[in-house]
């Protein structure tokens, strides 16, 4: 039986593998620079910046929702997903959705206007897995980041 629960600091190392794992899939594991003493500081130290849940099963994490609070000047207070990542032995079996609808229910809870993420043009897996929750694809949109 999978259980979703609130992720732990003891947790970070599985759910760093988690990500590593998706790196691999997404052909970006050399851009992996995050460490999970920098995920405990990000997460459980005097200021944390992100959160997240983790999906377990017979006492092995299994998958993870990475998620944190941006704010919309247009609809104020929302809550981003940052990853949902199941490991792909796993994939298939109920997991992401349980961890994505208790990720929901997270900015349900908290107030927020709706939620957002990214996914890839080319993970049809995942689009296909969206499309079950009338989502709204965004195409005028283009990402923008600086890295230091």
């Amino acid at each position: 039986m999978i259980e979703i629960r609130k992720g732990l600091k003891k947790d970070l190392p599985s759910v760093l593998d988690l990500i590593k794992e998706l790196a691999v899939y997404e052909k970006a594991l050399d851009q992996v620079a995050n460490t999970v003493e920098r995920m405990e500081e990000d997460g459980f130290g005097d200021d944390p910046v992100f959160g997240f849940i983790v999906a377990e099963e017979n006492n092995q994490i299994i998958g993870t929702s990475i998620y944190y609070y941006r704010y919309s000047t247009w609809k104020g207070k929302r809550l981003y997903l940052e990853d949902l990542v199941v490991t792909e032995s796993k994939r298939g079996e109920g997991a992401g959705k349980l961890l994505f609808e208790a990720t929901l229910e997270i900015a349900r809870k908290t107030n927020c206007s709706g939620m957002m993420w990214q996914v890839l043009d080319w993970n049809e897996p995942a689009i296909n897995f969206y499309k079950k929750y009338n989502t709204r694809f965004e195409a005028e949109w283009l990402n923008c980041n600086i890295d230091f």
